[in-house]
């Protein structure tokens, strides 16, 4: 399928047509019901959020976003007021001097009210997901207002139309700036002062609040209200302009044009483009909670991150009032952990981690210590920019003692996105232009360290593994390396490059020291390193999980897997979020579906260790901080219990629980670049079908029980052969098709909304 762009879902259907049939929130009527027949609306209608009691935190409150602008709704500091907080993920200074975490940090904005005659008493909303809107009332002790928000997909503006009655007909709108000053304490240098206290004023009937920065250009916000008919229409924006001072002039143009625009139009534009956007993949399973949490989690990404913006940072587009320390973009898990779900769910429009490397790598040479700056090495500091700047003079380790950090690995584990992204696409280019010469300076730094020890294996001095503990030769930083040796050289092959590297790589792929191990535990930390306490952050497995290094189908990967996993599992008073989500997908893979399902639920289900939860809305908190990343990647690990495509098997329903007898999925994307469809049904495979973009070799784990035809997408037979019990591979080119069935079967091929399993609240504050 070609990409998704921002504009490319108005091809093909009239705007006047759109504004006739949707009902739409400027205009008398609700939207209206979902057709009968269409499921994809249908399972997404059913993920809408609900808000019976007024929030009171990010943590709790509908959340707004096209992946710049960035809005949540929340409780006033006064009983009669809604606070609109309003963000945008290009704001950031730009004080190089200074880490990126300061230099370079988010910075507040500010946030609309709406002030009441009376106090809020009630409150009904909904965050209908498949139009990417917030509905509702709000009830005060003088009356109600009817309303509907949403963040225009294609362009940086929140439209909030208002229908009061009498009682709140004065009801009025106002904005409260925020310092513009970074909200991170941790290594603040005492010489940081804020940036200049903005300016309010007013062109004409718009508002605006101008911020300058101390380092040039700056950001402001505008909003304009009017009225239409019986509706008050709010118009507001945020405009970043740097190094130019640019940002006032487009805040107040924006807004002028759209308080020039029919509302109708707007709005059908951003209904096109949410509404095609989930018909890209489908997933339905029994839990109906799993299920909405799913789509919550695609409306989430889909709000937070887009290909032609900035790479996600630990706040997404929105701004945390509170637990706001994290400030910029973190490259040693958190990026890495949340991209996966945009290349299986089929959404590479979503993807800026491989835009990202494409436009901004030589700032990687920043992030090199200068002794080791030769024009052919990158590396990746965190906290940096989302332009890749780590800022200051901080760069990543020197491997030894007194010289390491835990920063080494960043670059390699962040590129290996990207060749999910070229794997799931099989795009030549993401592979040509973007990840062989970048993958090519990651695993120069560590050439540079690499020390051929007296059994004549490549060994690497002292690295930090992550939030854990110093080691020589430690895990995490060889599983990047293996993985990048090895793929430098089979890129080599595929772009037919005779690259006179390839001898070293190959040579580190075939010298490198195995890992440590002991008998009874799998893999250590590294030389002489146990995993002795519970950790959070499964460095020391990314060779089993996400770099896919051993096989479990093999019985000796089978067993160092499982002793490994059993040992990091077994201590569990200091996992987080992701750690559960880690542990549900590596559990996928070695196929155990309870635990992948249990491990799932666990997070699923509320508080996971003291003072990190995932909250109502299906944001995460760790401590007081937003952490985005969390929520998502558990996306992911549902993915992996229904589809998995690595080394050349695709197999379908891999890890699904018993008590999920019926699962129907269709368009999720295997790398390979194969789009799949499957049904589920009395706890087997129903059918199969796979779409071939690429024409990659096909060896398929089908699951469907005795005997099983395969033909083409018009009901030819093809040709296939039997690779083992339950996998065949079918010879099927670019463009092929082929439907798996039983033999004689003809089932129903449609994707459908399984049947639920029990009943579930809405995500929110249902109660």
């Amino acid at each position: 399928m070609a990409e998704l762009s921002r504009r490319s879902m108005l091809k093909g259907a009239s705007v006047a047509a759109g504004v006739a049939t949707f009902g739409g929130i400027w205009a008398q009527g609700a939207p209206p019901a979902h057709a009968a027949g269409d499921v994809y609306r249908r399972i997404v209608e059913d993920a809408t959020m609900v808000w019976k009691r007024l929030p009171r935190s990010w943590q709790d409150g509908p959340f707004l976003a096209n992946g710049f602008l960035g809005v949540q709704l929340y409780a006033g500091a006064r009983p009669n007021v809604l606070k609109v907080m309003v963000s945008h993920s290009q704001v950031q200074d730009q004080r190089g001097q200074w880490e990126a975490a300061i230099g370079y940090s988010r910075l507040p904005i500010g946030y609309l009210t709406l002030t009441f005659a009376g106090a809020i008493t009630a409150v009904d909303w909904r965050l209908d997901l498949y139009n990417a809107e917030l509905n509702g009332t709000i009830t005060t002790t003088r009356g109600t207002v009817a309303f509907s928000a949403l963040v225009h997909n294609d362009q940086d503006l929140l439209l909030v139309s208002l229908t009061p009655t009498i009682g709140e007909a004065a009801a009025a709108w106002g904005f409260t700036p925020l310092p513009s000053a970074t909200t991170r304490t941790i290594r603040k240098p005492p010489e940081y002062t804020a940036n200049p206290d903005p300016k309010l004023a007013t062109a004409g009937a718009v508002h605006y609040c101008e911020q300058p920065l101390h380092a040039g250009g700056g950001y402001t916000t505008a909003w304009r209200e009017r009225t239409i008919g019986t509706r008050r229409l709010l118009a507001a924006t945020v405009a970043y302009g740097f190094p130019k001072p640019t940002h006032t002039p487009e805040a107040i143009t924006r807004v002028q044009r759209a308080s020039a625009t029919n509302p109708d139009v707007l709005v059908a534009d951003h209904r096109r483009w949410w509404n095609a956007f989930y018909r890209r993949s489908l997933v339905s399973i029994p839990d109906k909670k799993v299920q909405r949490y799913y789509w919550i989690q695609l409306y989430k990404v889909a709000s937070a991150t887009r290909a032609n913006g900035p790479v996600v940072a630990e706040w997404g587009p929105w701004f945390p009032e509170t637990g706001n320390s994290w400030t910029a973009v973190w490259w040693n898990l958190n990026v890495q952990v949340t991209y996966p779900i945009v290349n299986s769910s089929n959404h590479p429009e979503l993807d800026a981690v491989t835009a990202t490397f494409r436009r901004d790598h030589a700032n990687l040479a920043l992030s090199v210590p200068p002794a080791y700056r030769d024009g052919d090495t990158y590396a990746l500091s965190h906290p940096g920019d989302w332009r890749l700047r780590p800022g200051g003079t901080r760069a990543v380790g020197i491997p030894g003692p007194e010289t390491k950090n835990d920063q080494t690995g960043n670059l390699i584990w962040g590129l290996h996105n990207v060749w999910l992204a070229y794997r799931h696409s099989m795009d030549i280019r993401i592979l040509r232009d973007v990840l062989y010469p970048t993958l090519a300076k990651a695993l120069n730094y560590y050439r540079h360290f690499l020390t051929v020890g007296a059994d004549g294996l490549l060994r690497l001095p002292m690295t930090r593994s992550p939030e854990y503990a110093d080691a020589a030769d430690c895990t995490y930083d060889l599983s990047l390396i293996r993985w990048a040796a090895r793929t430098l050289v089979e890129s080599a092959a595929k772009l037919r490059i005779d690259d006179p590297r390839v001898p070293a790589w190959r040579e580190i792929g075939e010298k490198l020291v195995p890992y440590h191990q002991d008998p009874a535990h799998g893999v250590l930390i590294g030389d002489g390193v146990p995993l002795a306490e519970s950790h959070r952050h499964f460095s020391h497995l990314l060779w089993l999980y996400p770099l896919r290094e051993k096989i479990w189908d093999r019985p000796d990967d089978r067993d160092l897997m499982r002793r490994t996993f059993a040992h990091w599992s077994s201590i569990q008073d200091k996992w987080h979020g992701y750690s559960y989500a880690a542990a549900s997908s590596m559990s996928s893979v070695m196929d155990s579906p309870e635990e992948a399902l249990r491990y799932l639920k666990v997070f699923l289900d509320g508080t996971i260790v003291a003072n990190t939860q995932l909250t109502p809305n299906t944001m995460y908190r760790e401590g007081a901080n937003l952490a985005i990343e969390s929520p998502i990647t558990a996306a992911q690990s549902v993915v992996d219990m229904l589809l998995q495509g690595d080394h050349g098997v695709l197999k379908i329903f891999p890890s699904v629980s018993s008590s999920w007898p019926e699962a129907s999925f269709e368009n999720l994307r295997a790398e390979g670049a194969f789009l799949v469809d499957a049904s589920r049904r009395n706890g087997v495979t129903e059918w199969v079908r796979v779409h071939s973009e690429a024409g990659e070799p096909l060896t398929l784990q089908h699951g469907i029980p005795g005997d099983i035809e395969v033909r083409d997408a018009r009901g030819r037979q093809l040709p296939w052969r039997a690779e083992g019990p339950g996998t065949i591979s079918i010879p099927l080119g670019r463009g092929g098709t082929a439907v798996i069935t039983r033999r004689g079967g003809r089932p129903d091929l449609r994707p459908r909304d399984v049947p639920a399993d029990g009943t579930a609240p809405a995500w929110g504050l249902p109660a």
